[in-house]
């Protein structure tokens, strides 16, 4: 599937969280709700911008879920090592600040998530999720 799905089509489930910050260091968190389809550990695809990138899901420091970071391909979400974190530059040209709140839509359940400021609209090109013997492959190709 690659079809275009606006963010307040009756298929899109909308949830609102606030933007945090790692420490003191200023880098975004954005806490998961619970009733998303996720784990700490899962890869998921992050839409904002117009664009889709690939995010880390990781236990939060209050003992839920988060995303701390959005990288162009899987490996640089998993190991945060080389490349821009491109969630830091979408908090940033919106302007939002800790404790903002941002809507987080579920284009795909467990897979595809967006990212907008509460009141936007936008649309974004849903993905399927690779079939669970492609994404075996990629992990081992990654390392």
């Amino acid at each position: 599937m690659s079809d275009r799905v606006p963010s307040d089509h009756e298929t899109v489930t909308t949830h609102r969280t606030h933007r945090k910050q790692v420490g003191r260091t200023g880098r975004p968190r954005l806490p998961l709700p619970d009733a998303l389809d996720v784990a700490a550990g899962d890869t998921i695809r992050l839409s904002f911008g117009g664009d889709t990138y690939h995010a880390q899901v990781v236990d939060s420091f209050d003992g839920g879920l988060e995303v701390r970071g959005a990288f162009v391909n899987a490996r640089l979400a998993r190991t945060e090592d080389d490349g821009e974190n491109l969630l830091q530059s979408w908090v940033d040209d919106a302007g939002l600040s800790v404790g903002d709140p941002v809507e987080l839509d579920v284009v795909t359940a467990g897979y595809q998530f967006g990212l907008r400021r509460p009141g936007e609209r936008v649309v974004y090109r849903a993905l399927d999720p690779p079939s669970s013997s492609l994404a075996d492959i990629a992990r081992d190709l990654d390392g």
